[in-house]
């Protein structure tokens, strides 16, 4: 009987060095490129699709939308810790947030911020006295953002000499009687608000384009 060789030290040891330089060579720079996305999509750039149509005319059911992180602040990965600050929240912004009611993610339009005091009457906006839309039926003016809005389902519920408190804004949807918002669930903190939306890149039945928001 002729006996089995025992494996040669020199093909196993062939064999380790053979894995470690695959490991350095392939799988190492992919962990660290799958990392580097990880971190560029918290604290950089993501993108966000558009789940119904409480946003309309703006933004259709289906769009998908670049959210620049960066807008109001660099922040640490994965946290809410801010290096340094970016542009304040300001009125006409879009953004993406988590309701404070259920934590899902939303977006919808900054209408008011910190000492701002706010009436809302049949779906249309006075800010610290003053009516947005420059003329009956016309857009809003958020200043930079001329905001058309859909009022096919009516305004929505009414709001009434209400002041924003300090560090939190109000948000609406642009279709104002289609849009559970901040009539809804309250103020959203500006701390907790981590991108503004920049435009739809990818819309239905269109494909590719940019439509700036």
């Amino acid at each position: 009987m002729t006996p089995t060789p025992a494996p040669s030290p020199w093909r196993a040891g062939h064999r380790g060095d053979g894995l470690r330089r695959w490991l350095h060579r392939e799988a190492l720079p992919m962990i660290c490129l799958l990392a580097l996305l990880l971190v560029a999509r918290s604290s950089l750039a993501n993108h966000y699709y558009v789940p119904s149509g409480s946003m309309e005319p703006a933004l259709a059911p289906g769009d998908r939308v670049v959210v620049d992180m960066r807008a109001y602040g660099l922040r640490v990965p994965f946290s809410q810790l801010t290096l340094w600050p970016g542009d304040p929240l300001a009125p006409g912004d879009v953004v993406v947030f988590r309701s404070p009611s259920d934590n899902v993610r939303l977006i919808k339009r900054v209408v008011a911020v910190a000492g701002d005091r706010v009436d809302l009457v049949d779906g249309r906006l006075a800010i610290n006295g003053m009516p947005l839309a420059r003329r009956p039926g016309g857009p809003e003016d958020f200043g930079d953002v001329q905001v058309a809005l859909n009022l096919d389902d009516g305004g929505g519920p009414d709001l009434h000499n209400v002041v924003v408190p300090d560090g939190q804004v109000l948000v609406l949807g642009d279709h104002r009687g289609a849009s559970i918002d901040g009539r809804y669930f309250g103020f959203v903190p500006a701390a907790s608000i981590y991108g503004q939306a920049r435009g739809v890149f990818w819309r239905s039945g269109e494909g590719f384009g940019w439509r700036r928001l």
